[in-house]
């Protein structure tokens, strides 16, 4: 196993990337997808790993403090343009993103990943100045960390915190990707790196059109309506993948198959991405909302990264390795795939929790079951324990590649 097929075996497929951490996990493969025989051997896996753990240690704490000043500015919006602070700002990101994808595996084709690593720490460096023009009240009294604990249980006891939360979590916990795709694409397709980067630069455009098109057209839906119709497409393009798998594409060449079922599975996540992010800005609490809405978001990407691990797990069910697929045996990918997708649909027997509106969201607060001190703690235990046991899980993969199964 290389560095490249650490990427490749522990993350899902493309198809199913619809929170936004994961797609700088993403960026990172597209400069890993190119050929090092010129530069030299790839990284060791655990020096590999901790580099990204580091790097991802310092994103996320920029991360979380961008969406904070972006909910707390949400929440100032008149209820009849609400959301549209968001969608403006997540099609930005998604935007960038989108750029950046092809003109890093360039400048990695071009340069080595040296360059990509100085840009890397360069780029950034580059908004510090920008702090000086940050408008912030100074010297506010800051609330002891007991008061702020107190807060933060006070939310998620509300019904209209851990009810909606809840499906979200279910929901997103349920997106189970099937690790062994990418291996697929290259041992059995002969798949270049350059077509898979192509997979990934056609996937970040598909979705940010996908967020444009929320933004543009369903931001009136219900939430119900768009999670229901999204997940079911979704399905629909993920079984896709076992016509693939069997050769029946319809007189398209592999790679352009591919390329349609990935891409606009990626265009139906961009849809779906909104609408969580809207629904967390509203359940935030009035003074706090920076401290519940990345409460609210590490909920939400645990249950994506315990989706991960879930999805390396069932690696070892049936023989999905390389050996395999060099050997011909497709059925354990076959098999794979159609239980990813059953999972991954069965996500839409919970949009009963999910309001239908923001009207009622709303009106959750005034319910009896309000105030359940059960909800609370069911809510942060399995918010705590969802982000032990992916921590376990990726310790594993860093100290013993292998250890669930997978080649």
């Amino acid at each position: 196993m290389d560095a490249v097929d650490l990427m490749n075996d522990n993350s899902e497929e493309l198809g199913d990337d619809v929170d936004e951490g994961r797609y700088v996990e993403r960026q990172l493969q597209s400069t890993l997808n190119v050929d090092t025989t010129t530069i030299g051997q790839p990284p060791s896996i655990p020096f590999l790993s901790f580099t990204l753990l580091m790097f991802g240690t310092g994103f996320w704490f920029a991360d979380v403090m961008g969406d904070s000043v972006v909910a707390e500015k949400a929440k100032l919006e008149p209820e009849s343009s609400r959301g549209h602070l968001q969608s403006t700002c997540y099609a930005c990101r998604f935007f960038g993103l989108m750029i950046a994808a092809p003109l890093s595996t360039v400048i990695y084709s071009m340069y080595g990943p040296k360059m990509v690593v100085v840009l890397m720490c360069g780029l950034p460096a580059m908004i510090v100045p920008l702090i000086l023009m940050l408008k912030e009240t100074k010297n506010v009294p800051v609330a002891s960390t007991k008061d702020q604990c107190n807060e933060i249980w006070n939310t998620v006891c509300s019904r209209a915190v851990w009810q909606p939360m809840g499906f979200v979590y279910l929901y997103n916990v349920l997106q189970v990707g099937n690790a062994a795709w990418k291996q697929f694409l290259k041992t059995v397709l002969d798949f270049t790196s350059n077509q898979l980067n192509t997979l990934l630069i056609v996937a970040y455009v598909l979705l940010w059109v996908g967020i444009m098109a929320y933004k543009k057209f369903f931001i009136k839906w219900s939430w119900r309506s768009v999670y229901i119709s999204t997940t079911l497409l979704n399905g629909l393009f993920s079984a896709l993948q076992v016509l693939l798998i069997k050769g029946q594409t319809f007189g398209l060449s592999p790679f352009l198959f591919a390329l349609g079922d990935d891409a606009f599975a990626d265009f139906i996540g961009g849809i779906q991405f909104l609408p969580t992010t809207i629904m967390m800005v509203h359940l935030c609490s009035s003074g706090s909302e920076g401290a519940s809405y990345a409460m609210f978001t590490t909920m939400s990407n645990s249950a994506y990264t315990l989706a991960t691990a879930f999805s390396t797990l069932l690696l070892g069910i049936w023989d999905v390795s390389k050996e395999a697929f060099e050997a011909g045996q497709l059925s354990g990918m076959i098999n794979l795939t159609w239980l990813t997708t059953a999972i991954q649909v069965s996500g839409v027997l919970f949009v009963g929790l999910l309001p239908r509106t923001k009207e009622d969201l709303a009106n959750l607060h005034n319910d009896p079951l309000s105030g359940s001190k059960i909800g609370g703690f069911i809510f942060l235990f399995v918010t705590f324990s969802s982000v032990l046991y992916s921590l376990v899980v990726g310790v594993l993969n860093i100290i013993k590649p292998g250890w669930s199964g997978e080649s």
